[in-house]
Formats: C-alpha cells, sequence, structure tokens
C-alpha cells in the first residue's frame, strides 16, 4: 500500500503541476492578447526580437529543409521504382513539404531554438528580480516582454515555413536529378501540377499558430522560473519539450481544420 501510495501521490502532483500550467499559460494568452492591442506598441523590439529569431535561424533550417527534402527524394524513389513511377518523385516530395514538413519541422526546430533562448532570457531576469523591477516601475512585463517575442515569433515562422518549403523542394531536384536522372524541367512540371493554392496556404496558415505556441509557452516558463541557475536549466528542458509536443498534437487538429474548409 506504501508504493501505491507514493504512485498515486506522485501522479496527484503531476495532474495539479499539469492543470496549474494550463491555467497559468491560458492566462498568459489573454494577457498577451490584451496587451497586444493596447498602445504603446513595442515595434523596436518586436523587429529586434523578430532579428533574433528569424535571421539568425536561417542556417539551421534552411540546411534541415534542404537535407529533409533529400532524404525524401531518395526515400520515395525506392517506393515509386516498385512501379515504374520513379520519375513522379517531384509530386510527392512537393506534397509532403509544403503540407506538412515544412511547417512542422521549422516549427520544431524554433522550439529548440527560439523556445529555450527565449526561457533562457526571461528565466534568468526573473531569477534576478529584473521582472519584479519592472512591475515595480508601474511597467507590464507582459507587454515590455511576452507581446514583442510572441508577435515576432508569429510573424517570422510563416516565412521560415516558406523557405523551408522551397528548400525542400529544390533538395529534391538535386537528388531527382543526380541520382535518379529525372529531367529538372520534368521535376519542376510535376510540382507545378501537383501543388494547389489550398496545399500551400494550409501548411503556411499552420505556421503563425505554431508561432503563437512557441512564444507562449517560452515566455511562461520564462517568466515563473523560480530555483536559480537550476531553475533556468529546468524551464529550458520544459519549453523545449512542452513546444514540440504542443506543436505535434495541435498539428493534427489543424490539418483537420484545413481538410475540412
Amino acid at each position: 500500500m506504501t508504493a501505491l501510495q507514493g504512485a498515486l501521490r506522485m501522479m496527484t502532483d503531476a495532474s495539479r503541476r499539469f492543470l496549474s500550467d494550463i491555467g497559468g499559460l491560458t492566462y498568459l494568452c489573454v494577457e498577451t492578447a490584451a496587451a497586444a492591442l493596447k498602445p504603446p506598441l513595442q515595434i523596436r523590439e518586436t523587429i529586434r526580437q523578430m532579428d533574433e529569431i528569424g535571421t539568425k535561424s536561417l542556417s539551421i533550417v534552411s540546411i534541415t529543409a534542404l537535407f529533409t527534402g533529400m532524404v525524401l527524394a531518395l526515400q520515395t524513389a525506392v517506393g515509386l521504382t516498385r512501379f515504374g513511377a520513379k520519375l513522379y518523385v517531384g509530386s510527392i516530395v512537393s506534397m509532403a513539404m509544403v503540407r506538412e514538413l515544412g511547417p512542422t519541422l521549422t516549427a520544431v526546430i524554433l522550439a529548440g531554438r527560439v523556445g529555450a533562448g527565449i526561457t533562457a532570457e526571461l528565466g534568468s531576469m526573473a531569477v534576478t528580480e529584473q521582472v519584479d523591477a519592472l512591475r515595480s516601475i508601474g511597467a507590464s512585463p507582459v507587454q515590455k516582454l511576452v507581446v514583442p517575442r510572441v508577435l515576432a515569433c508569429i510573424l517570422v515562422l510563416p516565412a521560415l515555413t516558406v523557405l523551408a518549403d522551397a528548400l525542400g523542394i529544390f533538395g529534391g531536384m538535386v537528388i531527382g536529378t543526380s541520382e535518379l536522372h529525372v529531367n529538372w524541367h520534368f521535376y519542376l512540371r510535376t510540382v507545378r501540377d501537383t501543388l494547389v493554392i489550398q496545399d500551400v496556404m494550409s501548411g503556411i496558415g499552420k505556421s503563425p499558430f505554431f508561432g503563437f505556441i512557441i512564444g507562449t509557452i517560452a515566455c511562461y516558463n520564462g517568466l515563473s522560473t523560480r530555483g536559480g541557475t537550476q531553475g533556468v536549466g529546468r524551464a529550458t528542458t520544459k519549453t523545449v519539450v512542452s513546444a514540440s509536443i504542443a506543436i505535434l498534437v495541435s498539428d493534427f487538429f489543424l490539418t483537420k481544420l484545413f481538410l475540412l474548409l
């Protein structure tokens, strides 16, 4: 009974922490939406965050998307060759990248790089009482710190997704022409004939939601950090795990939603 009671206590504590985090995150989302509509807007800080989040993520997003497209072309060609249809590898690569892999992989990458960075930055401010200092002078930490970062994530992620889609398709073309001996004119024609505007918009349409998820989770964990430098480390890890899971779960529901539209 002692072991059972301990397990039940652990489950109860975990459930309580989970519900507390859900409540706190929901409250922060409402506060962020209200602060974003209230002047003055932190335009300069938002632009700085867009540079920090977007420009400095170009390399990792580009490399990931390029090699994802190349691997996807190789893997799909194996299956298509059995049916004599390897010429149409461009159709599968473009559809997979634009509808699913482009936005999702980009979001997961940013959850690791950007989410961890935001949490570490705000967590350091929280444990050194800089956030409390903002409150003491009458400034809103949500308006000063959270809104610019969340807006930057929402605005930057669609642009990075477009880049990832293009590089993934290009990577597939490189493998198609060099390894599968598919004419690049034919490859691009199959891409053009396969993709429709709904495919492109459904993938890009997910990106702002993913950006909002990354920004709010990172800011919430950063502002709620306690326990010094060890607390910052725990909060950073929590952000990467939570944001990645939230992106994958929300991707399913967003896909269902866009298929119904």
